[in-house]
């Protein structure tokens, strides 16, 4: 049996799989926790790599390894390879104010959708490259090139200290701002334009595929991609299905080969790890939502969803924005959550709760509707991540989206997409293996567009 690994470096955690390259099967895996905040030393990336590689039963017995990442992270090196400061992650808002100059510089928001089909906010790299120009000169100025979490962990891998040693994927370069997915080509004058005249390198960008290097022990080293590319190889999307993953942020993608131009920029014309189009929106608010809402009404989540299930859809009235951390989409990095439509009638922890629930899915249904306004055929609903373990949350969705919802068997699907990448690049075949991925529940529901109704109609109430 030939074995591969797949890493899933997020946010929160780093994550190992292990699995037969034939048929996907989980031989062993492992996970380690990693420094909460928004800016964090790569360095803490690694040691817990190390260490959830050695709490997994090492390599020794493993063939190929890829990782998936959390994407848009600005990575800054010096000429020697060393880490110039600490990486400032996508949910780092500093960059908001650079994310409007980058705007207003290229000539608005169409440009940029034409161009490069991502318009910036807080979340992209080029952002926080136009942040750290100008914030902290130095830095810049010590930056021989920049890359991505993913680019970053897999030239550790390699063992390599030389930045012409870099490499990348289309999916984690189409986040960055300066790179089209639609052209497949990195446009050098925004990476420019972002850090004020200076061009650093960055990593070359391999097909999904091909190798990028290997490890000094031997394993073959696959590109790599984002964090929803790789959840999406793992989960085995094809053409018209519709990935909504509710973790620590919400994200709503779809496979196919449309590549949106967005202007309002909420729809990413992000790549896939296949070679086709990912379009994409992603929110800044997830699972959270649901567990501060839980931990307030002093819960634990089953009984939390036995009480959003217990209140009747709408919830009386009650209408909770989920701006809990700002919002990415739409673009409002100051904004503040709220609670609107409150009664003495209403205001109860049954209501509080469905509340939240339809506050979250309803967020992922205008992230839904905004990729299907850019023509993308998104006809099958996945749901998955951590809310997606909640009742409440299976059972709400198909009547807030107004369409079935299929949900698969938990799992660690980026580390598993990378994992199928790996033994694809291994394999030297045309299409990746054919991996299971488990049983899958259909939940179906009435639809309930009501819900949508009051939330679109509360939603602009938190702005006054």
């Amino acid at each position: 049996m030939t074995l591969v690994a797949g890493i899933d470096s997020s946010t929160q955690s780093c994550k190992v799989v292990i699995c037969d390259a034939d048929t996907g099967r989980l031989v062993r895996t492992a996970t380690s926790p990693h420094p909460r905040g928004t800016e964090v030393h790569p360095g803490l990336w690694w040691e817990a790599l190390q260490q959830t590689i050695t709490s997994a039963g090492g390599f020794e017995d493993v063939a190929a390894v890829s990782v998936g990442a959390q994407q848009h992270g600005m990575v800054c090196l010096d000429e020697a390879g060393q880490v110039v400061r600490d990486a400032l992650l996508w949910n780092d808002t500093r960059s908001a104010e650079a994310a409007t100059q980058l705007i207003d510089e290229l000539g608005g928001p169409d440009a940029w959708a034409k161009r490069v089909g991502v318009v910036p906010v807080a979340a992209i790299t080029a952002t926080k490259l136009r942040w750290l120009a100008d914030h902290e000169p130095q830095h810049a100025d010590a930056t021989a090139a920049v890359c991505l979490p993913h680019d970053w962990l897999t030239w550790r891998l390699t063992g390599s200290s030389d930045l012409a040693d870099l490499r990348t994927d289309r999916s984690d370069a189409s986040g960055t701002g300066y790179y089209s997915a639609e052209s497949d080509e990195y446009q050098y004058d925004l990476l420019a334009l972002a850090l004020r005249g200076r061009i650093p390198t960055v990593p070359g960008v391999l097909g999904p595929r091909e190798s990028a290097g290997a490890t000094p022990q031997g394993v073959v080293l696959g590109p790599g991609a984002g964090d929803n590319a790789a959840a999406a190889l793992g989960l085995g999307a094809t053409d018209g299905d519709c990935v909504v993953s509710l973790g620590t942020s919400g994200v709503v993608s779809a496979v196919g080969h449309a590549a949106p131009h967005d202007p309002e920029g909420i729809v990413a014309g992000f790549a896939d790890a296949t070679g086709r189009q990912l379009p994409l929106v992603c929110t800044l608010n997830g699972a959270p939502v649901l567990a501060a809402v839980a931990e307030m009404l002093r819960v634990d989540f089953d009984e939390f969803d036995r009480l959003a299930l217990s209140a009747p859809a709408g919830a009386d009235g009650l209408v909770l924005v989920p701006y809990f951390e700002g919002e990415r989409s739409p673009n409002l990095p100051n904004a503040t959550g709220a609670l609107h439509g409150v009664t003495t009638r209403n205001l109860h922890p049954a209501n509080i709760a469905r509340a939240a629930v339809e506050g979250l899915l309803s967020s992922m249904a205008f992230c839904i509707d905004k990729i299907r306004d850019q023509g993308v055929d998104a006809r099958r609903i996945i749901l998955i991540g951590g809310a997606a373990r909640s009742e409440a949350v299976r059972r709400i969705a198909p009547a807030v989206f107004g369409t079935p919802v299929q949900v698969p068997t938990p799992a660690e699907y980026v580390a598993l997409g990378a994992a199928r990448q790996a033994a694809w690049v291994l394999s030297g075949q045309q299409e990746p293996p054919n991996w299971s991925v488990g049983d899958t529940a259909r939940y179906e529901a009435d639809p309930t567009p009501q819900v949508l109704d009051q939330y679109h109609s509360a939603a602009p109430l938190t702005l006054r």
